[in-house]
């Protein structure tokens, strides 16, 4: 099961996040059937949404992360909610590259240049959209320019996924500290230091370390209480009504054509690749509910 800690230093300097993610990259693995390089773009954006996801105020709050590169990825997108729960998806998910001569995997290379985009949905009229281009297509270095460009919050973020000899995942997990207004300059200064400790974050729980462990280097020399641990999941909340609106919105003539040619209209879920199917009887039942705008006067 995947864990979430968040913690504060006590003087109120630093905040903390630190994610063990192995389980919900697994399932995000199992589901999209991704190469090993896409495994750990995917993986990474995951664990960045479920950290950022959990910073939310409200339980009703959801927040999205659209990774729009030029790179074979084509794209990679994840939503989070309060709890930290995720869902996501690689456009190419065969994707993939030679490791690198460091030994890593080429992330970079499959997300490639072009836009991150955050979106907060907080029940307001509008939601909140942050847009910063993708410095790195490293993940975690992009998560760091878009909160210094959009948020103005200095922001130290590592994300790690271990992808194993079965291209299933071994280990994944991040690290997210943020300073808050009037942070020490000794608490600065140690926060710097202890960066090194956590740049290779998926060897950290490799290694057997929990995220009580993990935070204790990351915030080493830091006072620092732990608020909770949260147990978010890989969650899909797709259903066949959801499917329903999304086709009725295509209108009547137009679902009449679909089916003419096909006989049926499948749809597929981006996030779990589950599949659904209407046809001629789901097409009369809307008309005769009046769901569509045509039929209303």
């Amino acid at each position: 099961m995947a864990k979430i800690l968040r913690g504060m230093s006590r003087d109120g300097s630093a905040r903390i996040l630190v994610i063990d993610s192995k389980d919900m990259v697994n399932e995000a693995h199992r589901l999209h059937k991704t190469a090993p390089t896409s495994t750990a773009a995917l993986g990474r954006v995951l664990s960045a949404a479920s950290l950022m996801g959990c910073m939310l105020k409200e339980k009703g709050d959801t927040l999205s992360l659209n990774f729009k590169g030029d790179g074979i990825a084509q794209g990679i997108f994840a939503v989070s909610d309060y709890y930290g729960n995720v869902k996501g998806y690689i456009v190419n998910p065969s994707a993939d590259l030679p490791t690198r001569a460091d030994g890593h995997l080429d992330v970079s290379g499959i997300v490639g240049k072009g836009t991150l985009t955050v979106i907060k949905d907080l029940g307001l009229k509008e939601p909140y959209v942050g847009v910063t281009d993708i410095s790195s297509g490293e993940i975690a270095e992009d998560i760091t320019v878009y909160f210094a460009e959009s948020e103005q919050i200095p922001t130290v973020c590592a994300l790690g996924v271990l992808v194993d000899v079965d291209y299933s995942c071994k280990a994944a997990g991040g690290v997210l500290i943020q300073l808050l207004p009037g942070a020490e300059e000794e608490i600065i200064s140690k926060i710097e230091k202890n960066i090194p400790s956590i740049s290779n974050i998926s060897r950290l729980f490799e290694q057997g370390l929990s995220v009580r462990e993990v935070a204790n280097i990351a915030f080493a020399d830091i006072p620092f209480d732990v608020f909770d641990i949260l147990n978010p999941s890989y969650v899909c909340d797709c259903s066949r009504e959801r499917m329903e609106k999304g086709l009725i919105t295509l209108g009547k003539q137009t679902l009449m054509q679909m089916i003419r040619e096909q006989h049926k209209i499948e749809t597929s879920c981006h996030f779990c690749n589950k599949k659904y199917h209407f046809d001629i009887d789901d097409l009369l039942k809307w008309s005769a509910k009046g769901a569509f705008k045509e039929n209303k006067k």
